[in-house]
């Protein structure tokens, strides 16, 4: 077999192109497909999804009264919105809510449920095999996508609302154009309390993110490029503190895969807490910075010692540190951030902290999403990859389908 056979349109080095990084124009060049101007566009997606959610008829999602689950159908960044949705809704949620990330949906969907297909091109298998069957089973549907598809046409088939998302960049930079719609069926269902002034929020917090982490910034004043300038040559640990954080986390470990191919290890910190922490001790954490020269040059060495970089993800909550909540207490979740970064601080590992902002929990999330959406992106760019072409995800699609 060729050596190179699978690797065509692969290109990158293992070391970091510092100089390119603030070179705005060079940045420009090595993003043809315009992922960092996709990004850039969060704000404007909230804005634009909002509007086009309010002309669709969303009336007899309600009608019927409260479902029994909500399930949210779609694969990797569709799915996520049903994260979004059920996070945002809380643990004072009424029903159910589930992100479904198979074909087709759950065996005991039937009439009392709702389903909602999401895909951002309007074709994806799995989104597509539950809205089919979410309409032979009398279930109530609705679908989020491209105009124009094989999706919107089952939605019309079935009488079923559709919202259309332009599609103009691949899902993963349509996070937001995908989730509002996802949360405005949940609000016309009553699961969750998001309002106008919310949406207005959290597009602003968007925007000015997308200006501080603009190209023209250099990297010491650029947080976007300082986060991947510190995950450069590391194995990451991504924690979230609270759940909305947690989402916040996978979401970064989604785009370190796809925009700078770097692994990744993500997930809640409450569940760190009872193992995974323990890669602190490990082979890539303590005892790698054990051997550390402190007085080395970073940038002598042709081949940089992999360790581990922690970013953990800092919520802590709309309520006071008294206010009970019916998930857990906050001032829990506070102390066990502070014992973490205490513990990698101990073991000389590096800790990146990002903290949410904002007076609405999708205000606050997309305060610890943005940043790394660019981060993810600049690194990607350092090390010389396209982040809109990934040639991994099209070889597997076309070795996967029949």
């Amino acid at each position: 077999m060729n050596p190179l056979e699978g690797t065509a349109g692969v290109r990158g080095h293992r070391e970091i192109d510092h100089a390119l990084l603030d070179n705005a124009e060079a940045l420009e060049k090595n993003d043809p497909g315009g992922m960092l101007r996709a990004t850039a566009s969060a704000g404007a997606q909230v804005r634009e999804s909002a509007a086009l959610a309010a002309e669709t008829d969303l009336s007899k999602l309600g009608d019927e009264g409260r479902p029994r689950a909500v399930v949210i159908a779609g694969v990797g960044t569709a799915a996520r919105t049903g994260d979004i949705l059920e996070t945002v809704a809380g643990p004072r949620c009424p029903v159910p809510v589930l992100a479904h990330r198979s074909a087709g949906i759950p065996g005991w969907v039937g009439a009392a449920d709702v389903v909602i297909a999401v895909s951002a091109s309007g074709r994806s298998p799995e989104a597509l095999a539950a809205a089919e069957a979410a309409g032979r089973r009398g279930a109530r549907l609705v679908a989020i996508g491209a105009p124009d598809t094989q999706l919107h046409a089952l939605a019309d088939r079935f009488r079923a609302p559709f919202i259309p998302v332009p599609r103009r960049a691949p899902a993963r930079a349509s996070l937001w154009g995908l989730a509002v719609p996802v949360l405005l069926a949940g609000r016309q269902l009553g699961l969750v309390k998001v309002n106008e002034a919310d949406f207005a929020e959290t597009a602003s917090r968007l925007d000015a993110d997308a200006e501080r982490c603009r190209t023209a910034l250099e990297s010491f004043v650029n947080p976007g490029k300082s986060l991947a300038l510190d995950l450069a040559h590391s194995v990451p640990i991504v924690w979230g503190s609270s759940p909305l954080a947690t989402v916040a986390a996978r979401r970064f470990g989604d785009t370190l895969s796809a925009n700078a191919r770097y692994p990744a290890v993500v997930g809640a910190l409450g569940e760190a807490g009872r193992g995974r922490v323990g890669l602190l001790d490990g082979v890539y954490g303590g005892l790698a910075e054990a051997d550390r020269d402190i007085f080395a040059d970073p940038g002598e060495s042709d081949s940089p010692a992999t360790r581990l970089r922690l970013v953990l993800l800092r919520d802590g909550g709309l309520a006071s540190d008294e206010e009970e909540t019916d998930g857990e207490p906050i001032a829990v979740e506070e102390r066990r951030a502070e014992a973490v970064q205490e513990l990698a601080e101990r073991r000389g590992v590096r800790v990146s902290l990002i903290t949410a902002e904002g007076g609405s929990a999708l205000e606050r999330l997309a305060s610890l999403v943005a940043v790394p959406d660019f981060a993810s992106i600049y690194l990607g760019l350092a090390h010389g990859f396209d982040p809109m072409a990934v040639p991994a995800v099209s070889e597997m699609k076309e070795l996967a389908n029949p």
